[in-house]
């Protein structure tokens, strides 16, 4: 018998398999996909972003949902310990610009590899079934997990089964149903880090454009939430990019608040030194369409834009254009606007808010205050971080945690 069954082989329920597995727990990891791991295999664009290499009270800066839920988990196994847990493990790891920790490597299978590896020394098992539930006994206290192929007896069971979001990594939600059967509030689920859409139609016109080392800044009812320099990436539904995907962690009062992009598409020229460029370019190609001209200056597939939304004509000669007009181009590429209407669908995003109510959970161990020996981890539970690994760093945090609880519970380990 499966002292302890770990339900979702992601980030967090490795963490908890392994950790359980180390205070000498038999430890069945239960996991449809025939691969551990799948999603930590495809974050940071396939390079994963580990941790952040910040201490404790950044680290909870970085999280706008219960980031207090979180205090005793993370400070007893902060980004520090990540670290040296991961290259104790075989992958070297890089600190790069923000403090993200990346593998050496840029191989997120390497991370994934290293986890499988130390489960398999630890003897965990993994089952591939998939859990329908969790049954307890009269007393309150969890007997077994039901799975498509029957029960598996046991003592504890840690939910890690994830969010909503990459649902082919199996991410379906399937453990916010189990909790809530068990009697578990569950906040609604929306999505964070996720692409946003755009009424604007030019969004479609300029599909395909990846703008690099851009100002970005989100606006609340107009007034700057967020804004940060990097790469970003125009679509036919809006933009997305990474510099959207950290803008979109912010803007969390859909229907109450009117949501707005702009874009400094020149962050290294101030609003002078701009116009003292466009004047040497306009001197350089002063008998040619403003729409020729700019090419030194900007991408071919923006210079229409931005000249339909500064409503100069495109074949208005250079010699023509007048200082408003130009400054009002000027203007423009350092506030290009991209208007919000929403969010995409909760199963695009990167990580999934919302879940299981922390209220409902004891913070120093991840034990469900409702049913004894159930136990929760990672991103099931009601928190979400902004981008730089904080999300990762939780999984890691919350799975430590809730496997030495465990341990504990079962044998009786300090």
């Amino acid at each position: 018998m499966a002292e302890a069954v770990v339900i979702g082989g992601g980030a967090a329920g490795m963490m908890a398999a392994l950790t359980a597995a180390e205070q000498g727990l038999s430890v069945a990891l239960l996991e449809p996909n025939e691969k551990l791991g799948r999603k930590v295999r495809i974050t940071g664009k396939g390079r994963c972003n580990v941790t952040n290499d910040c201490g404790v009270k950044t680290l909870l800066e970085n999280v706008p949902t219960n980031p207090k839920f979180l205090y005793s988990s993370v400070t007893a196994f902060p980004p520090a310990a990540a670290m040296a847990f991961f290259e104790g493990l075989g992958v070297p790891l890089k600190i790069e610009r923000g403090d993200r920790v990346f593998p050496v490597s840029d191989d997120a299978n390497d991370v994934a590899d290293a986890l499988v590896r130390r489960l398999r020394a630890l003897g965990v098992r993994h089952v591939r079934d998939r859990a329908l539930g969790i049954a307890v006994d009269g007393g309150g206290s969890v007997r077994a997990v039901t799975t498509d192929r029957g029960e598996i007896p046991c003592q504890g069971a840690v939910l890690a089964t994830g969010g909503l979001s990459y649902p082919a990594t199996g991410s379906t939600g399937d453990g916010y149903a189990m909790a809530a059967a068990l009697g578990h509030d569950i906040v609604p689920t929306r999505a964070s880090l996720v692409p946003l859409e755009s009424p604007a139609p030019y969004c479609a016109e300029l599909a395909g454009f990846a703008p690099r080392n851009v100002d970005l800044t989100a606006l609340e009812d107009g007034r700057p939430i967020y804004a940060e320099r990097g790469e970003m990436l125009f679509a036919h539904f809006g933009v997305t990019g990474p510099l959207v995907l950290s803008a979109s962690a912010h803007m969390r009062r859909w229907g109450e608040r009117t949501y707005a992009l702009a874009i400094d598409f020149k962050p290294a020229l101030t609003a002078e030194k701009l116009d003292e460029r466009m004047l040497r370019d306009f001197e350089k190609y002063r008998n040619r369409d403003l729409s020729n001209a700019l090419t030194d200056l900007l991408p071919k597939s923006l210079i229409p834009v931005v000249l339909r939304l500064a409503d100069i004509p495109a074949r208005t000669k250079v010699h023509d254009v007048t200082r408003a007009q130009r400054l009002a181009l000027g203007a423009l590429l350092k506030a290009f606007p991209v208007p919000v209407s929403g969010p995409r669908p909760v199963a695009e995003a990167i990580v999934t808010g919302g879940g299981v109510d922390v209220r409902q959970v004891d913070p120093r161990t991840m034990r469900s205050k409702l049913v004894r020996g159930l136990y929760f981890a990672g991103e099931i539970l009601d928190v979400d971080a902004f981008t730089g690994g904080f999300n990762l760093q939780i999984a890691w945090a919350t799975g430590r945690c809730a496997g030495l609880a465990l341990g504990r519970d079962m044998i009786g380990h300090d």
